[in-house]
């Protein structure tokens, strides 16, 4: 029997896997791409991820307007995108068989369990198929890495490192007639529902205009600004999105954001920018943490936390909070707000996580996986370590207990925001809006918001809920398990006073190191420290998300 022809293919083919770096600026894989012989690139959209629990119609919507515009940009330089549906390595496995490349070129990634999973099967592939597969560094995560000591100096040098920038075009394996693709799925065709956000603008031009007005323009109050959800709104970077879905490099906002530091003639905006700075080396902080320990996406960091909440969970508390009708209306607008746009600043989103852990008691899994789908800008190693963060599971960070009615006055002193996502209130008077519950019957009427009627009561005592959570998790510090469990998550993802970049060398206000094992079992503050540990800035990670 003669012997099916066998297609023949060039050498050196090489195939650029694109995923959570959807750019052509500071791409290190596209820069190996056109010094390796002729090139095609992918992107595949993997039903494991489409079915993952915290995916939702919104991030793919923006991942299809990143696509869109990527595959232009790279048509423009003679490489096409090929944008194929269905798991990784069935669909490298045809397009090997089809095209034939000898070399996987991408971007680390660390992501989901679905994704890790997803990695180790490719990496099996490669190996059995003859294929070198190739994986550039894009943040300051760093693999495999046997100790925190020394980590800041090294994610200092990585962001100081020459941008890799395309130089020309590509030869590539596909003929001209090829770059004309098909066009690109919908919501729809890949059997999703429209998910109603308003988002901000997808691709990677859309990125770097907010880089731009974020450094020359709106960054001038940005260590004021982020606290409330009012003035964040346009105080924040708005780069979160943008970061997660790759269409900025981490090391391209670090060197632009040093020039503008360096190059402005106000100390208000040099001084306010320096803060965004520290951020971006937090950012990848905390990445690191699920990069070194991927359990933490279902476990808590701390086993002596194990059973603290997973048999007390209220389906009904659940339901109300991701409604947005819990009855405090700082907590309702704010989830209003967030299942409306995809965002939310970081103080809002730590006051949502700590009023569903504390308040409702709320195992920080669930509640993780429905804010994973509200938030645009859903980053698994930093969403995974802020929700134990600020459930207080990690053992070691200083409890937060926000709350919602000393957020409101804070925050929205004058109800704008309460008022413009909870209409119910429009009419209730400024001293009742953050408690309405407490509106006398008469003044209820008058307001037109009859409370239990037209807006809920509170679905819990605020003072009471927060004394039985106080109480449960100093109760647990205490003891030795909790303490000796403090000791072994502080040395395997604490932060190193040492190491760290010169503009880190003295401690800022905004930068504190975490709790260290010795002070875990700190009683609760006096009542007259209460307030100021509340309005500390919640956390070094302040514009992680935004």
């Amino acid at each position: 029997m003669a012997q099916p022809t066998q297609p023949t293919h060039p050498t050196h083919r090489a195939l650029v896997w694109f995923k959570r770096d959807l750019r052509i600026h500071d791409h290190a894989p596209l820069v190996a791409a056109q010094a390796r012989g002729d090139a095609l690139s992918l992107f595949i959209i993997e039903p494991a991820w489409l079915q993952s629990p915290e995916c939702d119609a919104s991030h793919v919507d923006f991942a299809l307007g990143c696509l869109a515009e990527l595959r232009s940009a790279l048509a423009a330089r003679g490489l096409p995108l090929l944008v194929r549906v269905g798991e990784a390595v069935p669909v490298l496995a045809q397009l090997h068989a089809e095209l034939g490349f000898e070399q996987l070129l991408s971007h680390e990634e660390t992501g989901s369990g679905w994704s890790y999973a997803r990695d180790l099967q490719v990496a099996a592939w490669c190996q059995s198929h003859a294929v070198h597969w190739q994986e550039f560094t894009q943040t300051g995560v760093v693999r495999r890495l046997h100790s925190r000591s020394g980590w800041a100096k090294r994610w200092q040098a990585r962001m100081d490192a020459p941008l890799q920038l395309l130089q020309g075009g590509f030869q590539s394996a596909l003929a001209p007639e090829a770059l004309q693709q098909p066009d690109l799925p919908t919501l729809a065709s890949l059997g999703l529902q429209a998910h109603g956000k308003t988002l901000q603008p997808a691709g990677e031009m859309a990125a770097r205009r907010t880089l731009k007005s974020f450094l020359q323009e709106r960054g001038f109050d940005y260590r004021k600004a982020l606290s409330s959800p009012l003035s964040a709104e346009e105080g924040c970077s708005r780069l979160s999105p943008h970061l997660a879905f790759g269409t900025l490099s981490m090391r391209t906002v670090h060197q632009a954001t040093e020039v503008a530091i360096a190059s402005t003639p106000e100390r208000s905006m040099a001084y306010a920018l320096r803060g965004f700075a520290g951020r971006l080396r937090w950012h990848c902080h905390f990445m690191q943490k699920l990069e070194d320990e991927p359990g933490i996406e279902f476990h808590n960091f701390s086993r002596a936390c194990d059973g603290l909440r997973e048999n007390d969970f209220n389906a009904a508390y659940f339901e109300a909070w991701c409604d947005g009708r819990t009855g405090f209306p700082m907590v309702d607008a704010c989830m209003r707000s967030l299942k409306a746009t995809g965002w939310l600043n970081f103080r809002m989103r730590a006051m949502l996580v700590s009023f569903a852990s504390y308040h409702l008691w709320l195992h920080w899994r669930q509640t993780g996986i429905f804010l994973a789908r509200q938030f645009l800008d859903f980053e698994p190693g930093i969403h995974w370590s802020q929700l134990q963060m600020q459930s207080g599971t990690t053992g070691i960070n200083t409890l937060r207990i926000y709350s919602p009615t000393k957020q409101a006055h804070d925050q929205d002193p004058q109800g704008l925001f309460i008022r413009r996502w909870c209409p119910e209130l429009a009419r209730a008077p400024l001293p009742y809006l953050a408690e309405p519950w407490k509106m006398d019957i008469s003044v209820q009427r008058m307001a037109g918001c009859i409370v239990g009627a037209d807006y809920p009561a509170p679905i819990v005592d605020d003072k009471q809920a927060m004394k039985a959570a106080k109480d449960r998790m100093y109760g647990l510090r205490q003891t030795p398990e909790a303490r000796s469990e403090a000791g072994a998550v502080q040395a395997r993802h604490g932060s190193r006073k040492s190491g760290l970049p010169p503009s880190g060398q003295r401690r800022r206000a905004d930068a504190k190191p975490a709790t260290s094992a010795a002070q875990v079992a700190k009683p609760p503050a006096k009542r007259g420290q209460r307030a100021a540990q509340e309005n500390a800035t919640p956390s070094p990670q302040g514009d992680l998300f935004a």
